[in-house]
């Protein structure tokens, strides 16, 4: 029985009549910088990554064309984070038939997320930004799980965007991923305090909370998305951009005019890279070390595009334009906001008029959050002061 087919929907998830075991080796990796690029690193206290090793020593039944029972195929898959062991370690509904377990179905992990522990989870995650330093690498989590979305693609979650797929492995190991392994890892004990909230709003919430924290607008989100169940609905790598290729203004708008954005969304979210460092062992680009970076905080070193690169402001424009100081990283796809006509008029005003900035930055990070994403109930859910209908930022689909 194919493994996509659903038995049950809904927090009320049943208790599987038999726990699969597993061990699975993950050390957390160098937190990476904000938004999208090729790997961009910001290191913390974590560790480098290490490749998961994937053990299996389930018993069931087994598959009618091959050796693997549907349980086995998806336990390689499936990175068994956030402490979910619990209740559905293995994405999986198992039935019992004279005394034989057998895999009958994948459970959603979550249809919709609960407005309280939202709340709650949102005041955890601002804990683990004091003690870890590690905003970046958060709103890079939410922008790289949203930013898969082809608005071509009616059927969810085929169109991908921000529906908790990043969570396996499949597609975790993408190598515009690379490093992300770290962030869900700093997540798992909130997802463990806070089990009642999809993987995907999970996602955005820590995206928002980190732009917020680092002094970044209030940005208008709303919740309840529903989460992909198992690997086989994960997107095919080759959406998330790149920093360096060889068109950079052509490249930047195949990608984001593929998800239903425009020049502007496209200058706006890239001024998030006021946040962040690049290490040039992990993703190629920048130097070592800096002034900027050398004393941290979390490990030494990277090259960052601002000098005070955990405070989110409009910086990031205002030293791409002068480009007077060489001790700051400046991308391809960094430089060609002041080259290319259409973006550069958008540019030039975010260098000089940080609240322009915040307000169209705030209204793009809510398009892309929302981007692909299927909610429960229709209308969402708002843990803040829902905006009014004037307000309220509508993403592409």
């Amino acid at each position: 029985m194919a493994m996509s087919s659903v038995m049950g929907l809904g927090c009320a998830l049943q208790r599987l009549a038999v726990v699969p075991k597993a061990s699975v080796s993950m050390v957390e990796s160098s937190l990476s910088s904000s938004g999208f690029g090729a790997q961009l690193s910001d290191a913390t206290t974590l560790g480098s990554h290490v490749r998961r090793r994937r053990r299996s020593s389930v018993t069931s039944a087994k598959s009618s064309g091959g050796g693997r029972s549907h349980l086995q195929l998806l336990q390689s898959e499936f990175v068994p984070l956030m402490g979910i062991r619990r209740k559905i370690f293995s994405g999986a509904s198992v039935t019992t038939v004279r005394g034989r377990s057998s895999v009958v179905g994948v459970v959603r992990s979550m249809v919709s997320s609960d407005p309280e522990q939202l709340r709650g989870a949102r005041e955890e995650i601002k804990k683990v930004l004091a003690e870890k330093f590690c905003h970046p690498i958060l709103i890079r989590l939410g922008w790289h799980d949203a930013g898969t979305y082809d608005k071509s693609v009616a059927e969810w979650p085929r169109r991908g965007g921000a529906n908790g797929s990043l969570r396996f492995s499949i597609e975790l190991d993408h190598a515009a991923n690379a490093g992300l392994i770290g962030a869900i890892k700093l997540l798992e004990s909130v997802k463990e305090k806070f089990p009642n909230i999809s993987y995907a709003d999970l996602f955005q919430l820590a995206s928002a909370t980190a732009i917020e924290d680092a002094g970044g607008p209030q940005i208008p989100m709303r919740y309840g998305r529903r989460d992909t169940s198992g690997p086989e609905e994960c997107i095919n790598e080759g959406n998330l951009p790149s920093a360096g290729p060889p068109s950079p203004a052509s490249h930047l708008r195949q990608v984001f005019y593929r998800m239903g954005l425009n020049d502007q969304d496209i200058v706006a979210l890239s001024g998030a890279h006021t946040l962040g460092r690049s290490r040039p062992e992990r993703s190629g680009w920048g130097k070592p070390v800096t002034k900027y970076t050398k004393d941290g905080p979390g490990a030494p070193g990277g090259q960052s595009w601002t000098r005070e690169w955990l405070r989110f402001d409009n910086s990031y424009f205002r030293d791409i334009k002068e480009k007077r100081d060489q001790e700051l990283l400046v991308l391809p796809t960094d430089a060609v906001l002041f080259e290319d006509p259409g973006f550069k008029q958008f540019a030039e005003k975010y260098a000089v008029d940080e609240a322009t900035f915040f307000k169209d930055y705030a209204e793009s990070h809510a398009k892309l959050s929302e981007l692909g994403s299927e909610f429960s109930p229709p209308e969402g859910i708002y843990i803040d002061k829902k905006p009014s209908t004037a307000e309220k930022f509508v993403s592409s689909t």
